[in-house]
């Protein structure tokens, strides 16, 4: 199924830039406007100066900012801040971090091209919703500076961890490069050019498919710019660059892959009391008030509880916390809720247990009566994945906001077997299911579209 190929991947030249944690940046799409001048101060070849901070959600103006991101890269390019490695490579990628349970993880995946394949084929398989006024950014920013500036994390089914076990025994034997991020997340990518294990790789891959697990936009983009040169030249060669995107790919069996809860902060119009909120969610859950001690233990205590739940087996179960009031609460789906609820009986039954599915169409839409449009519309939903933060956020808001009464709703973390089970029925989550932790750093190796280029899967050089 996937075709799996080596490249020639652009990095920064450590000769030029002696400090990567300064020009490396997190992913455009969690980038706000504060942290964008904050990483511009940083260093004049900060990676947020080509992979620009998308600016509009609904319309795309082209201000000239796409022909400067050109410009900046044929420029470091031809300064040597960038080099292009002379041999088509794997690029072994791991992060040592620290989880938010406590644990010192490692998570091991490999960089390469990966064939463009349209959704429909089922070779590479979604399972979030994409935003067209995000797309038309992207293909603009790709098109004119003819590189992909950052990768598509995707996952894959490998039980024994074959690909990662033979890449470790031929890699080289000093990485490429080695930083820290703001997180003391340590990010170490080593090269692999050995051809039978490039060879290996191809050939396990030629049977399976992959799973987006984060950047369902950017691929979006690449599909979109493959069209958009298949219209200009329908005789464009199967090895064209605009045939492949550059994708971490990472076993949804590796130890080190953490999948983090993305907690809503509902703004709830009005005023709501914490019986009322109790009263509302009683409709279809088994509602425990959680009381005595400080805000921070409650939460934890629901966190604790809500994981217990969730390891047993059990049906979904959340946490809602009223900061006006200072009170709490466990909620417990029961079994005859999901019959008992037309939100849910009319979804497909593999999402009808999912927490994210019954947060949003039962405990939002129907218990609190609010629309998926008129959440969007009214900015009445944030997403936090820090539980600390989340609680900060809910109190503030408890204290400046008249006009609504915040909610906090906590969520255990989407399995992954959950999304692998979702994309293989062709069917999509509701928005910020799942948060993979830790994101992969843009700039730590990019990838060139040069139309005179021929990808070869195997690593022979054209």
């Amino acid at each position: 199924m996937a075709v799996v190929a080596p490249f020639r991947g652009v990095r920064y030249n450590p000769e030029k830039i002696e400090r990567l944690e300064d020009v490396v940046t997190p992913p455009y799409d969690v980038i706000s406007t504060d942290d964008e001048k904050k990483l511009l101060q940083k260093n004049p070849y900060s990676m947020i100066n080509l992979d620009l901070r998308n600016i509009s959600q609904g319309t795309t103006e082209d201000d000239g900012r796409y022909e400067q991101a050109r410009a900046r890269f044929q420029s470091w390019q031809d300064e040597n801040v960038l080099i292009r490695d002379e041999q088509p490579a794997i690029y072994l990628y791991y992060i040592d971090y620290n989880h938010p349970g406590g644990k010192r993880l490692t998570r091991k995946g490999i960089v390469s091209l990966v064939g463009l394949a349209e959704f429909a084929e089922g070779i590479v398989k979604p399972h979030e919703k994409t935003f067209a006024g995000v797309i038309r950014d992207r293909v603009q920013l790709m098109e004119t500076c003819k590189a992909q500036f950052s990768q598509i994390f995707s996952i894959y089914a490998d039980q024994e961890q074959e690909i990662i076990s033979n890449l470790e025994k031929v890699r080289e034997a000093e990485p490429i490069l080695q930083i820290d991020d703001q997180n003391a997340n340590t990010h170490t990518l080593w090269r692999v050019t050995d051809k039978e294990a490039l060879e290996f790789v191809h050939r396990f891959f030629i049977d399976k498919p992959v799973y987006i697990a984060d950047g369902h936009h950017r691929y979006t983009t690449s599909l979109d710019c493959r069209r958009r040169a298949l219209a200009a030249d329908p005789n464009l060669p199967v090895d064209h660059p605009c045939n492949y995107i550059m994708m971490y790919l990472c076993a949804c069996e590796d130890p080190g892959l953490s999948v983090l809860p993305t907690h809503r902060l509902v703004r709830q119009p009005g005023s709501m009391s914490g019986d009322q909120l109790q009263e509302r969610m009683q409709q279809g859950m088994s509602v425990t008030e959680i009381k005595q001690g400080s805000r921070e233990t409650l939460i934890a205590e629901i966190l604790n509880r809500m994981n217990e739940i969730d390891t047993s087996g059990g049906m979904p179960a959340f946490g809602v916390y009223h900061p006006g009031e200072d009170r709490a609460f466990l909620l417990r789906m029961q079994d005859e809720t999901i019959s008992d609820s037309p939100s849910l009986t009319d979804k497909p039954e593999v999402l009808q247990e999912l927490d994210v599915v019954v947060l949003s169409d039962l405990l939002i839409q129907d218990y609190l009566g609010l629309s998926h449009d008129q959440c969007v519309k009214e900015g009445l939903v944030s997403y936090l994945s820090d539980s600390d933060v989340a609680l900060d956020e809910a109190v503030k808001e408890s204290v400046l906001q008249e006009a609504h009464t915040p909610l906090l709703f906590l969520l255990n973390p989407t399995k992954v077997k959950q999304v692998l089970k979702v994309a293989d029925s062709d069917n999509i989550m509701p928005h910020k299911s799942t948060y993979f932790y830790p994101k992969i750093m843009t700039g730590l190796l990019l990838n060139k579209l040069d139309d005179e280029e021929h990808i070869q899967p195997l690593g022979t050089e054209a």
